[in-house]
């Protein structure tokens, strides 16, 4: 048995999976478990025999990650390979970042997994971008190495926020603090966009404050300043990912993940996302060649995780 495990802020999926695929999975709301070890033991305790025999894990972790141990940057939980390893017995533990296992995922991935923003003009052997806007703001990329991808995982969501209109100056200026700075994810994720609203709600009083960002979203067909925020929210995304297509010449695919996008798809797909994307002066006719997907399967991280493990099973396997 190998297992897998997405950890982020709001949800933990996990699974076993043997030769012919997964046999066990279950999800859980991650704030209702006081550390990860505790959550690991009831899922594999539930799991029965299936749990008693795992090879090797891998689990991708929302936050910074060294010498195989993470820190969960919106939870109290820290995830130490070794440490699960002896405490488990479960072989061989890979502890990386959620986005550096979710860009192992994009190969699993099939059509209908996949809502197209831009057609662009894909070249087979270029970098591929994954960026996901949820709890927080990942990136990771995938560049060609050999026959095969190798993951390039990091911290984007935390370079700085770069406004690119008056009312995006508006909100950077609302999240600043003395002797602080304010990052993408600051504007980019689930509390980034209560922070545009609250931020247009400054010059517009009169409207109902809203702070959870589920409900501005649900509120936007009635509340058009909740709307103004979502579209806001949208143009910041796009600018993000043009700038990191830039960096890496994604012109292999960008890959919009996370949890938000899915549920904010129609107003994805009404252009202001892929209209900031391309705003780049004497590089906007490049960047119309950059294939532009957003993923609707959230079990992305997961079967990315599980890939890693296998990879690392086969490993052991070919040095006995």
């Amino acid at each position: 048995m190998i297992l897998g495990g997405d950890i982020g802020g709001t949800k933990t999926l996990l699974a076993l999976a043997g030769e012919k695929g997964i046999v066990f999975e279950r999800r859980y709301p991650s704030s209702e478990w006081g550390d990860f070890p505790a959550l690991l033991r009831a899922f594999l305790d539930e799991a029965g025999p299936a749990g008693k025999e795992v090879a090797s894990a891998c689990f991708g972790v929302a936050g910074p990650v060294e010498d195989n141990c993470a820190k969960v940057t919106y939870l109290p939980w820290t995830l130490d390979g070794p440490t699960l390893s002896r405490t488990f017995s479960l072989g061989r533990i890979k502890v990386i970042n959620d986005f550096a296992a979710a860009a192992q995922g994009v190969a699993h991935l099939h059509a209908d997994d996949l809502v197209t923003l831009q057609e662009g003009h894909p070249l087979e052997r270029a970098p591929r971008l994954l960026v996901g806007a949820g709890t927080g703001l990942g990136v990771a990329a995938l560049v060609p190495k050999g026959s095969g991808w190798r993951t390039v995982g990091g911290e984007g969501g935390h370079i700085g926020f770069a406004p690119a209109s008056e009312e995006q100056l508006a909100v950077w200026r609302h999240l600043l603090q003395p002797g602080g700075r304010v990052t993408a994810e600051n504007v980019i994720s689930g509390p980034g966009l209560a922070a545009i609203y609250a931020s247009l709600r400054k010059v517009s009083p009169g409207n109902t404050a809203i702070a959870d960002p589920a409900e501005i979203v649900a509120a936007v067909p009635a509340n058009p300043l909740a709307g103004r925020a979502l579209d806001l929210f949208i143009a910041a995304y796009g600018a993000f990912a043009g700038d990191l297509a830039l960096l890496f010449m994604a012109r292999g695919g960008v890959y919009i993940g996370g949890g938000i996008a899915p549920k904010i798809l129609p107003r994805l797909q009404e252009g202001g996302f892929v209209r900031a994307f391309r705003e780049r002066g004497a590089h906007a006719g490049l960047m119309s060649g950059f294939p532009i997907r957003v993923i609707t399967n959230e079990r992305l991280g997961l079967l990315g995780a599980l890939t890693i493990a296998a990879a690392h099973t086969n490993s052991l396997d070919s040095h006995q």
